[in-house]
């Protein structure tokens, strides 16, 4: 009985999370809330562009196409039109790589680096706002949970992806609703976002 009741709440404990991803994946993903952020921050982006960025800048030093596609979980196609657009924008620069003369790696520029600095910081006020009166030992612990969440969640996903696999992007227009909340975490789309793009955002 004792074991049966066990299982029952853990179960009914899965569920309530999954439901509490779910809101907060759709409050974070809906297309007012990314404009309102990103107008608040002064720039134009769509979500799909902000989390190439960030991947951009988490890594060390310009970056491959396919290795970006890779992280991100999308096609390398999809990877390259958003270059190609963010490139027009000033974001991002093509630069020759040095293993192979063909390939050009990519990197963030200095426009590319202020704006997600400026995403951030507008991310960072809407955060603390809604935040107000959680104590900040019960903030590090949602973090570390969520963390390692979102990192089981993508072990899985990358375990079951055939190589034609392809996970869908987030919408240019950033729509989104809660069908993909649980595997997106409280990343924000219902696409496949890097690990510390989710959390740390």
């Amino acid at each position: 009985m004792s074991d049966a009741a066990d299982d029952r709440t853990a179960a009914d404990a899965t569920a309530d999370l999954e439901a509490v991803l779910a809101s907060l994946a759709y409050l974070l993903t809906r297309s007012q809330e990314h404009e309102r952020r990103t107008a608040r921050a002064g720039i134009t982006a769509a979500r799909s562009d902000v989390y190439l960025l960030r991947a951009l800048a988490e890594a060390e030093g310009p970056s491959r196409v396919g290795d970006l596609a890779a992280r991100l979980m999308v096609k390398p196609s999809h990877v390259t039109r958003q270059i190609d657009r963010l490139e027009g924008q000033r974001l991002v620069e093509r630069t020759p790589d040095a293993l192979d003369r063909r390939a050009r790696r990519v990197a963030l520029t200095a426009d590319g680096r202020a704006m997600l600095e400026r995403l951030k910081q507008a991310n960072i006020i809407g955060l603390t706002s809604a935040l107000d009166g959680v104590a900040e030992p019960d903030v590090t612990a949602t973090v570390g949970v969520l963390r390692h969440l979102i990192e089981r969640y993508v072990q899985r996903v990358r375990g079951s992806m055939l190589p034609e696999d392809d996970c869908p992007a987030p919408p240019a227009d950033g729509t989104a609703g809660a069908a993909g909340a649980a595997a997106a975490g409280a990343a924000g789309a219902a696409g496949c976002p890097a690990v510390r793009d989710v959390v740390e955002s």
